[in-house]
């Protein structure tokens, strides 16, 4: 025996279908919240900047710099785990700065990707020092 609940067609158009969200995604939604917290100065660990500096160097390599740099994450059908490795500006509370980035990642990938996130870790693997060079300032040769 079928049950009749009165609506055609299967129910309504938003339940009909399975919606997937590639991992790339949630890394690039991650990545883009991420730094657009003050006194984040960059993701990825010194070597990760180096080598993304070097590809994107590289003829055909794609333009500007990863987004998704410094950002994995494990994302399952209606959960998302992100780990981020960033680099914070010296004088910054690294402990609000890690709040902060962490409340804006899970606030954007809620809102953006509809996944819950269950955990977002944060490793800070360097801080930015005044008088450094950025690695974007060094390979500019003329402007």
């Amino acid at each position: 025996m079928t049950e009749n609940t009165g609506v055609k067609h299967g129910g309504a158009p938003g339940s009909r279908g399975r919606t997937t969200i590639a991992d790339v995604v949630v890394e690039k939604i991650a990545g883009m919240a991420a730094r657009d917290v003050p006194g984040v100065h960059a993701l990825g660990s010194g070597f990760a900047r180096s080598m993304g500096s070097m590809r994107e160097r590289m003829p055909g390599a794609g333009s500007g710099k990863s987004v998704t740099r410094g950002v994995s994450v494990e994302v399952g059908e209606v959960q998302a785990a992100i780990d981020l490795e960033i680099v914070v500006d010296y004088g910054v509370s690294i402990t609000d700065v890690a709040s902060d980035v962490r409340e804006n990642v899970i606030s954007a990938v809620e809102r953006m990707a509809g996944l819950e996130v269950v955990e977002v870790d944060i490793a800070v693997s360097d801080v930015k020092l005044p008088d450094e060079e950025d690695e974007e300032e060094q390979r500019q040769r003329v402007q």
